[in-house]
């Protein structure tokens, strides 16, 4: 990352960069270099700042942020034009770094509609640099904290993900554990206390300059309508740095869980607890939320807060079923989230070409919304959706088709008897009724949609569901 290095900075690889390898489902997952420094050198050197500006860590951070891509902060620089920009400036960034005076920009803040629709969510935008160096400075600090955070975290780790948090979640409610105190914090991002963070990195980190640089992210200001305004409290959600420094000091809590032999999940600041029965339910939330108080000065969202049936309840976008074997289910919450984002999607595809909008725009959201809901085992969610999914397309070729001539036209092309072509054609109701008609569904088939290259999510299913079986039980024999 010195003057001589500034090439191969800013040269691509031509292949996946060594910071990531391929996990056994065969997606990228980040693999953070011990090589730098190891967790013994980090506990006891004065060096962290000098790993964190290695070449190999800086360039390593590059590939993450142009992977990630994201918005403009306030000075409104691209992620595209990072690389050129640090070719012109990194001297003196790195100065500023090592001698402990760099000063993170305010983040720009942007308004998001909450996932339930109830309300705004605030996020941070921090400017491209300050995400370079928060990301270089995570890549440093994972391998010192990681080793000892618990077994029950699953949030924003590496070789972790929220389908191991549902996995633990639906094997404690195997057990017998058949309450779940459902604990929400509230706006934790918005109220993480400042000085208790950094007494926890104090911790493990020996290099002041690392802790000021911690220190300044944490305060710089949030820039809204053109006005700076001081930050006393909270983490920026945007800043590559927050997942971490969330899982540091919320450590403390999964400790404390432990120490008590709770059943738990956590990820991030969702956190449910397993237990046997309502009271010990009723007992275990209400000390909680006074330790939670006394030691990290953060409160619960009393409204979403809750002790109930682990089907009552939803976990990371999931549902339970109420049998003995609970299954795995898409929470009705998400199925209509899902729905409402089809919904936008389908007013792009009115007046374009069918297996066009199918193949660009459609795939890739149902096949990226199957990946994360993949391991629901309840078919009928993915049944009723492929249906509702091919009845709105019907209904975009419906509206294409225009006039009634048209329209009865088509319907013979596609098999439809003369008179019942007419008869439907002219029938004067509304493009959904006609959508989800039996002449549509007789033209239109399942069959006519796969030619067209759309994913059926019941398909899916029962095709994984069977290599599923098949990896547990052997070689699955039809028997006539």
């Amino acid at each position: 990352m010195d003057g001589r290095s500034t090439a191969r900075f800013g040269d691509r690889p031509d292949a996946r960069s060594e910071a990531e390898e391929q996990d056994s489902s065969g997606n990228a997952r980040v693999v953070y270099a011990t090589t730098i420094l190891d967790e013994h050198s980090c506990a006891d050197a004065k060096t962290l700042i000098e790993a964190m500006i290695d070449r190999e860590n800086m360039t390593r951070a590059l590939l993450r942020v142009e992977s990630n891509k994201g918005a403009a902060g306030i000075d409104k620089m691209p992620v595209d034009d990072l690389r050129s920009h640090l070719g012109r400036h990194w001297e003196r960034i790195r100065a500023a770094l090592l001698a402990g005076r760099y000063e993170p920009s305010p983040v720009r803040l942007v308004e998001i509609p909450k996932p339930d629709g109830q309300g705004m969510r605030q996020l941070g935008i921090p400017t491209v640099v300050d995400r370079l160096i928060a990301q270089a400075l995570a890549q440093i600090l994972t391998p010192l904290f990681e080793p000892n955070f618990s077994e029950h975290s699953y949030g924003f780790r590496p070789g972790r993900s929220a389908h191991d948090a549902v996995t633990a979640a639906q094997a404690y409610v195997r057990e017998g554990r058949g309450w779940v105190v459902d604990m929400d914090i509230e706006k934790f991002f918005d109220h993480v206390n400042h000085d208790i963070l950094m007494s926890r990195l104090m911790r493990k980190i020996t290099d002041k300059r690392v802790l000021k640089l911690i220190r300044r992210f944490l305060q710089a200001g949030i820039m809204t309508e053109g006005i700076a305004m001081q930050r006393t409290e909270g983490t920026p959600q945007g800043s590559p740095l927050s997942p971490l420094l969330s899982n540091i000091l919320l450590d403390d809590l999964d400790k404390e869980l432990e120490k008590r032999g709770h059943a738990f999940c956590r990820y991030a600041d969702d956190c449910n607890i397993y237990v046997r029965s309502r009271k010990a339910g009723e007992r275990v939330l209400a000390s909680i939320r006074l330790w939670l108080g006394d030691r990290l000065r953060l409160r619960l969202n009393e409204e979403k807060s809750a002790v109930d049936r682990p089907w009552k309840r939803t976990f990371l976008g999931y549902g339970m079923t109420g049998e003995r074997e609970t299954r795995l289910t898409v929470s009705t919450k998400n199925v209509k989230r899902f729905k409402s984002r089809l919904r936008m999607l389908y007013h792009k595809g009115r007046g374009r070409n069918l297996g066009r909008f199918i193949v660009e725009d459609l795939l890739p959201v149902l096949r990226g919304w199957f990946e994360y809901f993949r391991l629901a085992e309840v078919k009928r969610v993915f049944k009723e959706l492929d249906g509702w999914i091919r009845r709105h397309l019907r209904k975009i070729l419906w509206r294409q088709w225009k006039r009634p001539r048209t329209r009865q036209a088509r319907l013979r092309s596609f098999g439809i008897s003369g008179e019942r072509a007419w008869k439907s054609s002219w029938n004067g109701r509304g493009p959904w009724w006609n959508a989800g008609a039996s002449h549509m569904n007789q033209a239109l088939p399942k069959s006519f949609f796969q030619r067209l290259g759309l994913y059926s999510l019941l398909d899916e299913h029962l095709r994984r569901q069977t290599l599923s079986r098949t990896a547990v039980y052997g070689t699955v024999r039809t028997v006539v």
